[in-house]
């Protein structure tokens, strides 16, 4: 009977880590493509696509999963990056280039991604999501 309980609650995570995994793909495909509609609109947005993967995952988790949103987090901050690369020009457009040129990125250009990343990190969690209620005792006990 123990295996039996213990196998539901493996494939309740597994099913929980897929949920929170898929949301973060959707809410990164999300924000990456609203980010660059933004940007050709005037606007600079590279915190959007991070906390878009966090907001995916965090919409879809069932139960708080801090392995997620590590992984939410990492993959906010790698978006982030990937966003910046394929929406601006570079003398050179190879990955490579772009990776040698970390440093040269603007200041608030890395504290967008960055705030990105923690947004990924936060709302992947399910912060501010509204929890149910603690049941109410009876007046008898």
């Amino acid at each position: 009977m123990d295996e039996l309980k213990a196998s539901d609650s493996t494939a309740g995570t597994i099913v929980n880590t897929a949920r929170g995994l898929l949301g973060a793909v959707l809410g990164g495909a999300a924000g990456y493509f609203v980010t660059g509609w933004l940007l050709r609109q005037g606007f600079y947005a590279m915190a959007l696509p991070g906390v878009g993967v966090g907001l995916g995952a965090g919409l879809l988790v069932r139960k708080r999963c801090p392995g997620v949103a590590i992984v939410c987090g990492l993959l906010a901050l790698a978006l982030g990056f990937f966003t910046h690369w394929m929406n601006f020009s570079w003398p050179d457009p190879s990955l490579r280039y772009f990776l040698r040129h970390l440093g040269d990125l603007r200041p608030l250009t890395l504290i967008l991604i960055g705030l990105g990343a923690l947004g990924g990190y936060w709302f992947a969690l399910g912060v501010g999501r509204k929890r149910p209620a603690p049941p109410i005792k009876s007046q008898d006990s």
